[in-house]
Formats: C-alpha cells, sequence, structure tokens
C-alpha cells in the first residue's frame, strides 16, 4: 500500500479540559525571563511594510508615457491659448491619477495581513501558573498550552500530546490533519505558527516567534507586486512611439507652412494644434472606464477587484496555475466510494448535510435495501468521534466538529438512513483503544442490547487487512487488498472497517483486534467543485494552459489533474523533493506540481513568467500568499481563503466559485478588444486630420483647418463617442480563441494597417469635399470642418462590437450629441465666431450627413471583409 491509506483518524476525546492544572507539567518560564526574551527577540509579530508616501504614489502614476505626452500636450494647448481644451486634458489625467492611487493604496497590505492570522491570545504557564496572554508577547521557551480549536501562536516542538490533530492546510496545502506526537519527527513533533488544532490537547514549548516563525519566512518571500499589467506595457510601448511621432509631424507640418509663406504665428499654433490632435487624450479614460465597468459587472457575480487592471490582466493570461486544497476542491472530507466484498456503491451529496444519497447499481438504496453497506458505515459511525451541527445563526450550511475524515464517514452513514444519536443509545461505548501513528487503527467496544459487546474498527488498509486480524478467507482479504490500490491510485485516502463480536465481560484489550470480520472499504477525498471541470475547460477552449501546483499527496494531485482535464494519465507529476533536489528539469515541461512548499510554488510562478507567459494564480492558503503576490495576478478564495491570499491577491472571489475566473477572462479580453476598437477609431481620425494637414496645401487649400477647428473637432470625436467605445459588451466568440501574446504591440495583429486605411478614407472623402467646394464656390473650409468630423463619428458607430443590438445606447447617445454639436460649430454664432466657420446651406448639410453615414458603411464592410485577425497563440505552450 502507498502513503494515501495511511489511516490517519485519530480516537477518542474532544479535546480534553481547558483547565488542565500546569502543575502536572514543568513550571515554565518566569515573569523575569519572559520579559527579558521579549526585549532580546521582539513582540511575536511581523515587521510591517514601510507606507509608500501618497506623493511618491501619485508620481508613479504620471510617469506613464501617454500620461507624459498628454502633459505636453495640455502645456502646449495652454500655450495657444485653448483653456477648455487644456481642461479637459488635465482633468482626463487627474481621474486616470487619483483612480490609480486608490486602488494602489489597498492593493499592498499582504504582510500586514500575516499578522491578522496570528492568534489573538496564547495560554502559557508562567511562574508554575496558567496565563492568557496577548499572542504578541510569546517568547522563545515559552510553555504554551494547545486545546481544540486554538489558533497556534508560535512555531514550536512538541512536549505532550493527547490525540492531537492539527490543520496545516493553510501552510502545506495537505488536506487531512497531521497527528501531533512528542519526539516525532519534523512533520509530526512540531506545530507551526498559524495552524488550527483541530482536535486533542497538548503542551508545546516555543522555538520561533515572529518573522523567525513558519509566518514570517512566508512573510520575507512575499516580496514586491510583479509591476506593469500586459496592456500598461502594451501602452507604454505605444505612448513612446506616439510621442515621438507627433514630434515628428509637428516639424513637419511647421516646416511645410513656412516654405508656403505662411505666417509663423499661425504655423507654429498649427503645428501644436495638429500634434495635440493626434494624441488620443480620451485613452485614459477609456481605459480607466472599461476597467471599472469590469470591475462593477465582476462585482455582480461575486468577484472583488482590489486592483483596476488586474480586470485586464486576466483576459491577457496565457497560464493558471491553481492550488488544489480549497481553490478545485471543496477543502473538506467525503466519503464518496463505498465497496464491500458484495459490490461497490457511491455516496452522493454536497456539504456535510445529511440530505444525500447513497447509490448502487444506478440506483438508490437505504440501509435495509443494503445491509452489507449499513453494517459497513454502522460500524464506521460507532468508531467515531466526530459530530455535526446543523445550521445555525445565519449559516446556510451545516458544519463538522473533529476530525474531517469521521465527519466524512458520519455523513455518508447519514445518508444512508443510519442516525447516530440512535445508535448510541442501542451499541453505547465502554471502552477504546485510541488511534495512533504505529497501529494506524482505532478501536471501541459497545455494549450490544442483548448482551455481549461489539467491537468496532478502522484503519488503513495496510493495518487491518493482515491475516493475524482478520478472520476473513484469504480471497476476500487479497480482493479488499487489490481494490484499496486501485481506491488510492484514483486519489481517495482509503479506511478499511471490521468488526466483531464477543462474549462480556471482555477483559483482555489486545484480543480485541483480532479475529474481526471486514466489512469494506470507504474512499475518502477532498471532492472538486461542481464548477472546476467547466472551468478548466473554458480555459482551455481559450486558449490558457491550466496546471496544478498543491502541498498535497502525488498520487492525490494526479487524480485531480485527470479528473478535471489539467493533465492526462501519463503525464509527470513534479514533486517538490525532486524541484530541491534539483533533477526536474525545466519547471514548465510539466503540468502538475505535488507536496510544494511556499518557495516552490513562488519558482514556479518565475519559472512559468521567465518563459514568457502572463501567469494568474489561484488559492487560498497562507502557503500561497507569495505565488499570489508574485504572478501576474493572484485569484483568491473569500469564503475558505486566508486573510493573507485575499490581500496578496488581485481579485477575490466572493463565493468561492472557480467560474468566476473564466467570466473574468471574458471581462479581460473586452477591456482589451475595447481599447483597440478606441485606437482604430481615434487614431483613424488622427491620421486622417494628419493626411488633410499635409495634402492639403498641395491640393489648392492652403490651410485646410484652423487650429480652433482641429481641437474643436479632436474634442468631440475622443470626447464622449470615445469614452463611450470603452462600454462596448464583449464578442460572441471572445473565449473561442487564445490570448493575445504578451510581447505584442497594441497596435499588433494588423491593427494599424486598418487605421492607416480608415484615416486614408477619411481623408480621402474631406479632401474630395473640399475641391469640389472650393471648386463650386462654396465655404470649403467649413465643409472640410463639417465633413471631416461627422464621418469620424459615423466611423465610431460602425466599430461597435455587436451592430445589431442596443447593448451599449450610451455610444448612439454620445454620437447624436457629437454629431449635433458638429453643427452647431457652423450654425451657431458665438461657435462661428470662435472657429472661425461660415454657416452652410441646408444641401450641404445633407451631403456632410450623408457622408458621415460612408464612413460607418465603409467601417462595417472592413470589418466583415475583413476581420480582425484573431491571437494566434503565439507564446502558448
Amino acid at each position: 500500500m502507498n502513503g494515501q491509506g495511511d489511516g490517519r483518524t485519530p480516537g477518542a476525546g474532544l479535546g480534553g479540559s481547558r483547565g488542565t492544572p500546569p502543575s502536572a507539567g514543568p513550571p515554565g518560564l518566569s515573569s523575569h525571563e519572559a520579559a527579558r526574551r521579549l526585549e532580546s527577540h521582539g513582540p511575536n509579530e511581523l515587521p510591517a511594510e514601510p507606507q509608500v508616501p501618497v506623493w511618491r504614489r501619485v508620481l508613479q502614476q504620471l510617469r506613464d508615457p501617454l500620461i507624459l505626452v498628454l502633459l505636453v500636450a495640455a502645456a502646449l494647448t495652454i500655450a495657444t491659448g485653448d483653456l477648455s481644451d487644456a481642461a479637459v486634458i488635465l482633468l482626463v489625467i487627474t481621474v486616470n491619477t487619483v483612480v490609480g492611487v486608490v486602488q494602489e493604496v489597498r492593493a499592498e497590505q499582504a504582510v500586514m495581513a500575516l499578522s491578522a492570522m496570528s492568534a489573538p491570545a496564547a495560554r502559557v504557564v508562567r511562574d508554575g501558573e496558567e496565563r492568557s496572554i496577548p499572542a504578541a508577547e510569546v517568547v522563545p521557551g515559552d510553555l504554551v498550552l494547545l486545546a481544540e480549536g486554538d489558533i497556534v501562536a508560535a512555531d514550536a516542538d512538541v512536549l505532550t500530546a493527547t490525540l492531537l490533530l492539527a490543520d496545516e492546510s493553510s501552510l502545506t496545502g495537505e488536506s487531512v490533519p497531521v497527528e501531533k506526537t512528542p519526539g516525532g519527527d519534523d512533520a509530526r513533533g512540531a506545530v507551526s505558527a498559524g495552524t488550527v488544532v483541530v482536535r486533542g490537547r497538548g503542551r508545546v514549548v516555543v522555538t520561533a516567534t515572529g518573522a523567525d516563525s513558519a509566518l514570517g519566512r512566508i512573510a520575507s518571500l512575499m516580496g514586491a507586486a510583479p509591476g506593469l499589467t500586459p496592456l500598461q506595457h502594451r501602452l507604454a510601448r505605444f505612448g513612446r512611439t506616439l510621442a515621438a511621432v507627433t514630434l515628428a509631424l509637428c516639424a513637419v507640418v511647421l516646416a511645410l507652412g513656412l516654405v508656403r509663406g505662411q505666417p509663423v504665428e499661425l504655423m507654429i499654433v498649427a503645428a501644436i494644434s495638429l500634434a495635440v490632435a493626434a494624441v488620443p487624450e480620451s485613452l485614459p479614460a477609456v481605459v480607466t472606464l472599461a476597467l471599472a465597468l469590469g470591475a462593477r459587472r465582476m462585482a455582480d457575480r461575486h468577484a472583488i477587484v482590489r486592483r483596476l487592471p488586474a480586470v485586464e490582466t486576466l483576459g491577457s493570461v496565457t497560464v493558471i496555475a491553481t492550488d488544489k486544497t480549497g481553490t478545485l476542491t471543496e477543502g473538506r472530507m467525503v466519503a464518496e466510494r463505498l465497496w464491500t466484498p458484495l459490490g461497490e456503491a457511491a455516496v452522493v451529496g454536497t456539504g456535510y448535510d445529511p440530505e444525500g444519497r447513497v447509490v448502487r447499481d444506478g440506483e438508490t438504496v437505504t440501509a435495509g435495501d443494503a445491509p452489507d453497506l449499513a453494517a459497513l458505515l454502522r460500524v464506521a459511525t460507532l468508531c467515531n468521534d466526530a459530530a455535526l451541527e446543523p445550521p445555525s445563526d445565519g449559516a446556510a450550511q451545516w458544519s463538522a466538529l473533529g476530525d474531517p475524515t469521521e465527519a466524512a464517514l458520519l455523513v455518508a452513514g447519514a445518508r444512508l438512513g443510519l442516525d447516530r444519536a440512535v445508535l448510541d443509545r442501542q451499541l453505547p461505548r465502554l471502552e477504546e483503544i485510541p488511534f495512533d501513528s504505529d497501529r494506524k487503527r482505532m478501536t471501541t467496544v459497545h455494549r450490544r442490547p442483548a448482551g455481549g459487546v461489539l467491537v468496532a474498527c478502522k484503519g488503513a488498509p495496510e493495518s487491518l487487512l493482515r491475516p493475524q486480524t482478520l478472520a476473513d478467507a484469504p480471497d476476500v482479504v487479497a480482493r479488499a487488498a487489490t481494490q484499496a490500490e486501485a481506491l488510492a491510485r484514483r486519489g481517495y485516502r482509503v479506511l478499511a472497517v471490521a468488526s466483531a463480536d464477543h462474549e462480556n465481560p471482555v477483559r483482555r484489550p489486545p484480543a480485541w483486534e483480532s479475529g474481526l470480520t471486514l466489512l469494506g472499504l470507504v474512499g475518502i477525498l477532498d471532492p472538486p467543485r461542481s464548477t472546476s471541470e467547466q472551468t478548466i475547460a473554458a480555459c482551455r477552449r481559450a486558449g490558457i494552459v491550466p496546471v496544478l501546483i498543491t502541498g498535497d499527496h502525488p498520487l492525490t494531485a494526479r487524480a485531480m489533474a485527470e479528473r478535471l482535464g489539467i493533465a492526462s494519465h501519463d503525464e509527470e507529476v513534479t514533486t517538490g523533493g525532486r524541484i530541491r533536489e534539483g533533477t526536474a528539469g525545466d519547471l514548465t515541461d510539466v503540468r502538475v506540481y505535488a507536496r510544494t512548499t511556499p518557495e516552490q510554488k513562488l519558482d514556479i510562478v518565475q519559472a512559468w513568467r521567465g518563459a514568457g507567459q502572463v501567469v494568474a494564480m489561484t488559492g487560498d492558503g497562507v502557503n500561497d500568499g507569495p505565488a499570489l503576490r508574485r504572478a501576474d495576478i493572484g485569484v483568491a478564495m473569500g469564503r475558505r481563503g486566508t486573510e493573507v491570499a485575499r490581500q496578496a491577491a488581485d481579485l477575490v472571489l466572493a463565493d468561492d466559485n472557480p467560474a468566476t475566473i473564466v467570466s473574468a477572462v471574458e471581462e479581460g479580453r473586452r477591456v482589451s478588444a475595447n481599447v483597440r476598437r478606441f485606437l482604430l477609431y481615434g487614431l483613424s481620425g488622427g491620421t486622417a486630420e494628419i493626411l488633410v494637414m499635409l495634402l492639403g496645401p498641395f491640393l489648392g487649400m492652403p490651410l485646410p483647418l484652423l487650429p480652433a477647428q482641429i481641437l474643436w473637432i479632436n474634442l468631440l470625436t475622443h470626447g464622449l463617442p470615445g469614452v463611450a467605445l470603452g462600454a462596448e459588451p464583449v464578442a460572441p466568440d471572445v473565449m473561442r480563441h487564445p490570448p493575445r501574446p504578451p510581447e505584442e504591440s497594441v497596435l499588433g495583429a494588423g491593427l494599424w494597417l486598418r487605421i492607416l486605411f480608415m484615416g486614408t478614407f477619411i481623408a480621402t472623402v474631406t479632401l474630395a469635399v473640399g475641391i469640389w467646394a472650393q471648386e463650386t464656390g462654396r465655404p470649403w473650409q467649413s465643409m472640410v470642418f463639417l465633413v471631416l468630423g461627422a464621418t469620424q463619428l459615423g466611423v465610431a458607430l460602425g466599430s461597435r462590437a455587436r451592430p445589431g443590438s442596443l447593448a451599449n445606447p450610451f455610444l448612439l447617445v454620445a454620437v447624436g450629441v457629437a454629431l449635433g454639436l458638429q453643427a452647431a460649430g457652423v450654425y451657431l454664432p458665438p461657435l462661428r465666431e470662435l472657429l472661425g466657420t461660415e454657416p452652410l446651406p441646408p444641401t450641404d448639410l445633407a451631403i456632410a450627413c450623408a457622408l458621415s453615414g460612408l464612413g460607418h458603411v465603409v467601417m462595417r464592410l472592413q470589418t466583415r471583409l475583413k476581420p480582425e485577425r484573431p491571437p494566434s497563440g503565439a507564446g502558448r505552450r
């Protein structure tokens, strides 16, 4: 048998009395010595990270290249006297900076959360007396008393233990509590800070506190956040390129104007205006709006976004590294498979709720229908010290007290129709032999109503399936051993259950565990959440590589990975031991990692990031904190998750539903698509304005547009319509292709060609109308002004993600308002005076409106005939 069937199911007692007199053991430290050690070692707390001042956070936001371009644009508009446009640009910068700073302040509290995980108080022995002191005052050498429900205050060695069992899943990822015994190895002979005593009692002597404890070592791994998101990297590169292009255009326009004899002052203003027009100042507002809408939608789906850019980052994720216990699984033990010499059965149900059923051969059975299953679960229920509690105080689910493995047996018995209280009255317990790690079994003795006693025994298969223990035929024992091995290979922890009838009284305890009759086997595991398999499948369809990183047993990890579709049966499982020994090879060549430490989880995440992947890490435990913090995006469970995991993460799933991750990926891709949609629209208009200003003079139009007219068009087109594009709904096929490669430019996948095509079309239409108006004696400059703005607004309508729906009515309203203001610039006297335009006859207005519709048509034709090339999956492994 392998380690899956270790049978760690301790025996009697729910923890003993909390009032155990300290005189039974050592006197502990003196108050004087404790005070000296507290001064020497410092308080049992973790050092807090230094707070970053607000002014420094503001400067970090303003260092973004695109923001720097906007600051220069604002300065230039102020220099030209255009205070209204400058005010709009400065408002965009201010809003973007404030939102960024607020989100950042809320995201930097991971180490503080580690302190919150520490026990608020501890029971110690000082001067020979038991005292309750704040956990911060615990020092190395303190004698600490532990009982069921206590949070361990510091790392300590076990001196004495009575059935002491600790839940270390938040630190190790191991789904089964660990038995603690004096003088054991590192795992069994010591307890760690932040773990929880689930049963029993003990005395421990403190060995490490504060930063030297297990929590402190994990805190030292937290480090800094990974930096800019993929979108921020792309926009930073785009901003630098845009700044260089803008400066070059300013120089070209200025030089051409001077060569043609235009006034120096006018051409300087025109060059500056064109530079401002080339900068899509609404881009930060579009990004912020898209992220904010994504965060709001995620909140509606029970996901809390702690850092706005995290919404987009999930859309760029290429690898999802996920913890197992409590993340993909329910974080509790379930008796799922039953086996007796007469056949198999399955236990069906959710949570600890006794409402469920037992299924054999496709049909539900009860205790009366299946005597063999009833005998198996009756003995498992009697040989048991756990308890189930019904919902109370507003709780929605049943809860369990005691060993989770024993609680799983109680639930299975209840679902077959067995009543624990009735069994205890019918067969009261007389004696017991508690579980211990050497015997790997637990035995209880119960008085039968008609006389005699029932001996109930459960334990690891290798402990019970032996000739000296069982009276069964060898073939039955052999079949049971084969079945136990098969269940273990499938990731189950296997318990064997046996019983015997003896004459009363029985005075020789060793005889209780001989001549037993095997009743069957129980396969127990931490089951996957109902949505985990669909989540993994959806990630695969979206081109995202899922990997499993757990501290649990390799067989358990492999079985869960196969069950959820993360890995196939023949794929290798890499263990923490191999990583430590340096024999694991390339960490990105495997999909399942077992028996990993927090340091190794961090190494695995960094290996994937070093391979050029965008990594999301999901987890719920303290041991997941460093990896959550260092991944491109950390996703924590909200209900079961520790405070450390929640504070280290960028996204918290309030309902612990992994399926929400798929929704978040979809929202992230919507953000990226809308940013690209805005760039297509905004830069097409900017390109058209540049071409009109550059080519107009060669076609007989000395100055096609006045600086004020350029700024007015830019204000209208990049204002409400541009921001409204950030609220476009998600495209129907967004989750059917891979994420965009991390190294791809924000204008990649042919977007710059589409921008050039649409910009050229808008400029061609505008220049053609200008020449026609000039030749027919119309106010040609006003026609150019009206057509250039109106055609861009038509392109905005053609850029919708779902043209046939009203999913984004804000865009329709924004375009309508902008079009009205564009016409007002030609007809309202105050605006005519400000912009230097002339009124147009109704026929010319109709022509301009018709051409705006042409912009919409061409944009839709381009999308239909040459749709945007979906990501090819570059960077996938």
